[in-house]
């Protein structure tokens, strides 16, 4: 038995077809007959990424699928492509959507198109620490944020931990907003965060991540932002030696599945499902907490300068664009999560 797929729209088809570089019907029936199957009583899920296996976001999905096995006693797997083997983030949430793949991890960011709430993670300084953000993630107001994409049938499992993003640079460091006047950064395929690098002072220029290293080499852009462990599994710390803690935004990778997988599931399976993921996530946290000192201990012995700039400057410099929001769901959001208490994590 097989999960059957909803119908496609001609848009979905030609954007695969352009962007895979093989004919739709070719990609549609292999992964269809390999997303989420039953063979000898057996339900077998397919996953799907980007990262690197050495990535801890990688490690907490095998601990996931082991758990999951586990749980149900043998009666469900999980199959795990990393490294992008089927597409790029997009590619890989339009599978999802037509019910052509079970599982995939994406970052927030780029599902500002299909849950605009996920606006929120790229505007800066909108958490005021990494308890108040998990706080929220995991209150109320996240878990409403990761069932807002089900209309395009894409249902948020969990959040796993992506840290903070800060700039990185190639000439001289980022002490203050005046220090990205006149300099390229690199920043994701959001709106949002366009925004945000030209709230901050610098020129903001999308490219994928994949093309980044060269792009850092070849002087397309002066800097990128990201997370340490990020900064140094990609090795672009070889070829920008500042580093500038400032920690602008916390943007949390999704792990998403595809509601027309998700609904051909039993309560049973869902049940085990979702309890490996939370499990995952927890162990993840602890994966990324430690990939991080490790990170930024390793540039560091790389010549890498690590700078700790004075937040308030940049804090200052990007009120303009929270308020920029008033008037809209965004901004009344903002307004609900500055209102939260923070309360300590105890769980790492």
């Amino acid at each position: 038995m097989i999960w059957q797929n909803r119908p496609t729209t001609s848009k979905m088809k030609d954007s695969l077809m352009s962007k895979l570089g093989i004919p739709f019907i070719f990609i549609s029936v292999f992964l269809l007959f390999s997303s989420c199957s039953v063979r000898h009583d057996k339900t077998i899920i397919k996953l799907a990424h980007g990262l690197d296996p050495s990535h801890p976001v990688h490690q907490a999905m095998v601990f996931m699928s082991q758990r999951l096995s586990e749980k149900s006693e043998g009666q469900m797997q999980m199959d795990i492509y990393p490294s992008g083997q089927l597409g790029g983030e997009r590619e890989l949430i339009e599978l999802l959507q037509i019910g052509s793949l079970a599982m995939t991890k994406v970052s927030a960011s780029p599902m500002e198109s299909f849950v605009p709430e996920m606006k929120l993670f790229s505007i800066p300084y909108v958490f005021r620490s990494e308890d108040h953000l998990w706080q929220i993630l995991t209150g109320q107001i996240g878990k409403d944020i990761l069932l807002a994409g089900q209309d395009f049938r894409l249902r948020g499992l969990a959040y796993y931990d992506a840290g903070s993003r800060s700039f990185y640079t190639k000439e001289n460091p980022i002490q203050s907003p005046a220090d990205l006047t006149g300099l390229k950064i690199r920043v994701m395929k959001s709106q949002t965060a366009v925004q945000m690098v030209q709230a901050l002072g610098g020129s903001a220029t999308p490219i994928s991540w994949g093309e980044l290293y060269t792009a850092l080499q070849q002087g397309v852009v002066d800097g990128a932002e990201n997370n340490p462990p990020s900064f140094y599994l990609s090795k672009h710390y070889e070829v920008c030696k500042f580093y500038s803690l400032d920690e602008h935004t916390s943007v949390p990778d999704v792990l998403l599945i595809s509601t027309v997988v998700w609904n051909g599931l039993t309560s049973q399976e869902q049940q085990w499902l979702q309890e490996s993921v939370d499990e995952s996530v927890t162990y993840q946290r602890k994966l990324w907490k430690e990939s991080t000192d490790n990170a930024l201990t390793a540039v560091i012995e790389a010549g890498v300068e690590v700078i700790y700039p004075e937040k308030l400057p940049f804090q200052e410099s990007v009120k303009e664009m929270h308020e920029s929001y008033k008037g809209s769901p965004i901004y009344e959001l903002i307004q609900q999560i500055d209102a939260i208490e923070t309360v300590k994590d105890i769980t790492i």
